[in-house]
């Protein structure tokens, strides 16, 4: 019987193995993929907006050679945290089910079933791209994820989206000699994209680097070509890629199956502000599954904190 399993092996949930390790409580970690998932499956090249300093848990120094660490860094900081302290972390186990009775969790994986007296879902929201919903989506050309600009190399690109993810696809791409197009639905590069690259792109699009479509949407795609519905009509233009950055969410549909409710707006999940505690009493949340499809909401530096809120209000319950 564990006092407490926590479902997702990322930066807040290390941060909650931390905080059960030090408040002397057993825990096991089980992660679905590999260590800090998400964060291996960011663009190579990622740089974080945030400072290494604001990226560190349980107390231990992030310590880089620039101010913003890189995805790299990123990665053997957390893997060095989760070893050094001998965190009990089960990878490639993916939660299937869960059930209370007698105050008592039943944890189902695709390995093993476990028993705790206290659940932590810190599952994140990158697994599961927010789709189109256009003809031709299913295409293999089609991307909601990006590793690498090389691969598109002296190909015809278009990036859907606004936001950081995909300003960095069109940038990169765009500089290893790919014909870059961005489709924006509203009528500007979104303020929240890095203060550092925002002005990088506005001028690439001024000097016709890069052609960018205002106020309009991606309607279909073909093998060879897509449609863009724009404020003067549809234009067709000859495609090799599309990069879909189009955002993604948590798994609703998981948290639904859990018994935890859902607004019926932004399928933001009922929890207490104060305690992380969410409407089935014993199962907390922590990290950025807390915000629903408002997912710009929470980030590694400020949801650290939910670790320690969680277990302050373990501990005092058991008191």
């Amino acid at each position: 019987m564990l006092d407490i399993l926590i479902i997702g092996g990322g930066p807040i949930g290390i941060a909650c193995g931390l905080a059960a390790q030090k408040a002397g409580l057993s825990f096991l970690i089980v992660e679905k993929g590999c260590l800090v998932n998400s964060l291996y499956n960011y663009p190579s090249t990622m740089t974080f907006f945030s400072t290494s300093e604001k990226l560190e848990i349980g107390g231990i120094p992030f310590v880089t050679i620039s101010n913003k660490p890189t995805r790299a860094e990123a990665l053997e900081y957390y893997r060095r945290v989760a070893t050094s302290n001998n965190l009990p972390i089960n990878l490639f186990e993916e939660v299937t089910y869960l059930v209370k009775e007698n105050d008592i969790f039943t944890i189902t994986t695709s390995k093993a079933t476990y028993q705790a007296k206290k659940v932590i879902l810190s599952t994140g929201f990158y697994d599961i791209a927010v789709k189109l919903d256009i003809p031709g989506e299913d295409l293999p050309k089609v991307k909601h994820y990006y590793k690498d600009p090389h691969y598109y190399a002296m190909q015809k690109v278009v990036v859907v989206g606004s936001s950081n993810s995909a300003i960095d696809v069109a940038l990169e791409t765009y500089r290893k000699g790919a014909e870059v197009t961005l489709v924006i639905r509203g009528d500007d590069v979104s303020h929240r994209v890095k203060y550092w690259v925002r002005p990088d792109i506005l001028n690439r699009i001024k000097e016709g680097s890069i052609k960018a479509y205002f106020n309009s949407s991606l309607t279909a795609v073909r093998e060879h070509e897509v449609d863009i519905a724009t404020p003067e009509g549809t234009v067709t233009i000859p495609n090799d890629f599309v990069m879909a950055m189009t955002g993604y969410r948590p798994n609703f549909e998981f948290l639904e199956k859990l018994g935890i409710t859902l607004t019926n707006d932004k399928f933001i999940p009922h929890y207490n502000p104060e305690t992380m505690e969410t409407n089935l009493p014993g199962l907390y949340l922590a990290g950025v599954v807390c915000g629903g499809m408002d997912t710009h909401l929470w980030f590694i530096e400020n949801s650290r904190v939910h670790a320690e809120m969680i277990l302050n209000d373990i501990v005092g319950q058991a008191k």
